[in-house]
């Protein structure tokens, strides 16, 4: 990539044409559509979150006012009636099929990226955040009697903290309900917070070699196997290591291997944590570091709301809402693909605010990534003249 064209080119160049235009046809999301094409669509919708656009009108005019760099982009500013008709009617599946074609990409590189844990399984944290919504605007998005939301459902991969599953449901359905219907690896391990607790499901996981960390309910009745032995380092940190069985007839009927119960003293409050897992050979003080580490989606929930354009909308339709947080989550993963490919070390936060101010500069984007306050060449020295006051 060179400074031949933007920033923004450079970014969208991540993900070919080619490659976006066989995604069309394998979603039909063209078919029998006239006027806008999918791609001017997808590279108006990315500037509504690269650029920060607050309406259809700022995208139209954003855009309009970029006329001319806009030629290596292969669009023409389109018409805010045109883009909203898109939104609202152009299948958000097809941005879906991109946020995953993206991901591979880029997990692809995420694998180098040092994590503080010694094993080599895959670890992911699962969660969700809910988006709220005016009802008096989104009449569809029921959640409370008074207040409309969607819930964004996600599994998040610790090598390099990238998204690597998402579902935009109704606030109204359960984590637990999206839980049940993904499959993961054998050998992962999930951690989740008490929200996810579902004997059956832990007994899936355990029947299909997938482990789990989360918090044990306090109410939850048990039987001690056996107790295991607290290596000296662990101490500390570690209260108890303990093999457990559920005995409730009803948690038994439900689940009925044998688990594994970690008591850790929590190091921001002191306060002692109950943990349950079924993965019986890491050591207890790695179990509670695990579920430290779940942390890390909260986190990012908190990034994506702060960096990303998805607590206010475009288009007021239920695909327009879909079709702008998929888009938000492509923004995620470009965003997360430059900090790995950086050596100057940069927030999230001032990484945006830099890249919407140099969106369309015609800059080398890894130059810019390592050296972003070098001072541009001088003019002279390319035989070109300076500018002077007349």
């Amino acid at each position: 990539m060179g400074a031949s064209c933007s920033i923004f080119s450079q970014l969208l160049q991540l993900f070919p044409r080619s490659e976006f235009n066989a995604l069309v046809a394998r979603t039909g999301a063209e078919h029998r559509a006239k006027g806008l094409s999918s791609w001017s669509q997808f590279v108006a919708m990315m500037f509504c979150q690269l650029g920060r656009a607050h309406s259809l009108r700022e995208i139209e005019g954003g855009l309009r006012s970029c006329e001319g760099k806009l030629d290596h982009l292969g669009i023409e500013a389109p018409a805010r009636s045109s883009l909203s008709y898109a939104n609202q009617h152009r299948p958000a599946a097809l941005f879906e099929q991109v946020f995953y074609a993206l991901y591979e990409k880029i997990a692809a590189q995420a694998g180098v990226v040092r994590r503080k844990f010694r094993f080599n399984n895959k670890l992911l944290s699962v969660d969700s955040t809910s988006i709220d919504l005016s009802l008096s605007i989104y009449d569809w998005a029921h959640y409370q009697r008074t207040k409309g939301a969607i819930k964004l459902h996600m599994a998040l991969d610790h090598d390099g903290y990238l998204p690597c599953f998402c579902m935009i449901t109704d606030g109204k359905v359960a984590d637990i309900r999206v839980a049940r219907a993904v499959e993961f690896a054998p050998g992962t391990i999930v951690v989740h917070d008490r929200g996810y607790t579902d004997y059956d499901l832990f007994q899936r996981w355990c029947d299909e070699r997938v482990y789990f960390v989360t918090r044990m309910k306090e109410q939850a009745a048990y039987e001690v196997l056996r107790q295991r032995t607290i290596i000296a380092p662990e101490g500390g940190v570690v209260v108890a290591d303990q093999v457990i069985r559920l005995s409730s007839e009803a948690a038994q009927r439900q689940c009925w291997a044998s688990l594994r119960r970690v008591e850790v003293i929590r190091p921001d409050n002191g306060e002692v944590m109950a943990l349950l897992t079924n993965n019986m050979t890491l050591s207890a003080r790695t179990i509670g570091q695990i579920y430290q580490e779940r942390w890390q989606i909260e986190l990012f929930f908190k990034a994506l709301k702060q960096s990303a354009k998805i607590k206010t909308f475009v288009g007021t339709t239920p695909n327009a809402v879909r079709t702008q947080i998929w888009t938000a989550l492509i923004c995620m993963l470009l965003l997360k693909w430059l900090q790995m490919r950086s050596q100057y070390g940069w927030s999230l936060s001032n990484l945006v605010a830099l890249l919407r101010m140099n969106l369309f500069a015609h800059k080398d984007l890894h130059r810019w990534l390592a050296q972003p306050y070098a001072r541009p060449p001088d003019p002279a020295a390319d035989g070109q003249p300076e500018l002077a006051w007349a």
